[in-house]
């Protein structure tokens, strides 16, 4: 289909999103700071997003560095509105978790990694298998770490071969349900910025199941709305919010960057559509036959434009990277050089050996 010219309205929205979530780079733990949460998969094409991520907003950021240094910094794995890393702040108003009674096994799981402290999977025996959260089966060991880690009870403290290693979560106070809501809420509107109100409100619906006496999600952000802890705005009959800012929009330079499927800047398709003018669709799960745009294919960002994506693959050392385009290729130099220079970022990313 025909992509429609931006209003001056979208092209504005569209420039905070970008130069908001791709902020200045800096040292890594204030990067997660900075955005509060991290989305973690697994698959690496041609890294984990969570690299990917990272590599645009931490100085010097090699594939598997998060997972190298993640014991010694102020970050936690859990889940979010999806499974990931988080700063710590963040991570605290996510726990007390509501809870079925502990099973049997689960209280000797929880015993004895309170015993040994640092506890691999391995080294719980049990020869028992049971269905995981993907449909496969996994030892029932395995899964009742998984469900004490969900419950705050243990958490993870750094991860062996890319097996998560656990050890006991030291105790929380646990936040007004109320403030627990809005601080989520906040962290949210801020990752996400400007964020689609109706995007809050439904991750915030799912979250407030685990905040029992928390209140409403409209409530709250209403509430976030009439102290200026959120400002809102309609763009063509759209309601957006988003935390005040801290300093001015400046001007974004003219690079390419390749975007992680999961990037703050890409993950909500509803925004996406509504900012740049096309559809794009996560395909690693779509059968080869149907897919559009690739497996792994990421978003490419040209200034603040997302003008198509980007499948890269590395064999025998050699990064091969092809481009696709959801209507014309830029042309001139400029773009040619920007696309250039960020083939070389991302070969000196993967370098790092993660």
């Amino acid at each position: 289909r025909l992509m429609r010219r931006p209003t001056r309205d979208l092209e504005r929205l569209r420039a905070h999103a970008v130069a908001r979530s791709l902020f200045s780079q800096g040292a890594l733990e204030a990067a997660i700071r900075r955005l509060g949460f991290v989305q973690a998969d697994p698959i690496r094409s041609p890294a984990r997003a969570q690299d990917l991520i990272l590599r645009h907003r931490a100085e010097g950021y090699r594939a598997g560095e998060l997972e190298r240094r993640y014991p010694g910094l102020e970050v936690e794995e859990d889940l979010f509105y999806a499974y990931g890393f988080l700063d710590r702040s963040l991570a605290r108003l996510l726990h007390p978790r509501p809870a079925r009674r502990a099973s049997a096994l689960e209280v000797r799981v929880l015993e004895t990694v309170r015993r040994l402290g640092e506890t691999h999977p391995a080294e719980l025996e049990d020869p028992r298998r049971v269905v995981n959260a993907w449909g496969g089966r996994s030892k029932a060991t395995k899964c009742a770490l998984e469900r004490l880690h969900h419950r705050g009870l243990l958490r993870v403290v750094r991860r062996d071969r890319g097996v998560r290693v656990y050890e006991p979560a030291p105790p929380v106070e646990a936040l007004p349900p109320e403030a627990r809501l809005r601080g989520l809420v906040l962290a949210l509107a801020e990752l996400l910025a400007p964020a689609p109100e109706a995007t809050i409100r439904s991750i915030a619906a799912r979250l407030v199941r685990r905040i029992p006496r928390a209140g409403s999600p409209r409530e709250t952000v209403s509430g976030l709305l009439r102290t200026g802890e959120l400002e809102r705005a309609e763009v063509d009959g759209l309601a957006y919010v988003w935390p005040p800012l801290r300093t001015p929009i400046e001007p974004l330079p003219r690079e390419v960057r390749f975007l992680a499927p999961f990037d703050p800047v890409v993950w909500d398709r509803r925004r996406f559509e509504h900012l740049w003018g096309w559809a794009y669709r996560f395909e690693a799960y779509t059968p080869p036959a149907k897919r559009l745009r690739g497996y792994y294919a990421m978003p490419l960002l040209w200034g603040d434009d997302v003008v198509g994506w980007a499948n890269a693959s590395r064999s025998s050392g050699r990064l091969d990277v092809d481009v696709g385009f959801a209507a014309t290729r830029p042309r001139g130099a400029p773009f040619r050089e920007a696309l250039d220079a960020e083939v070389a970022r991302l070969d000196a990313f993967l370098d790092g050996g993660g």
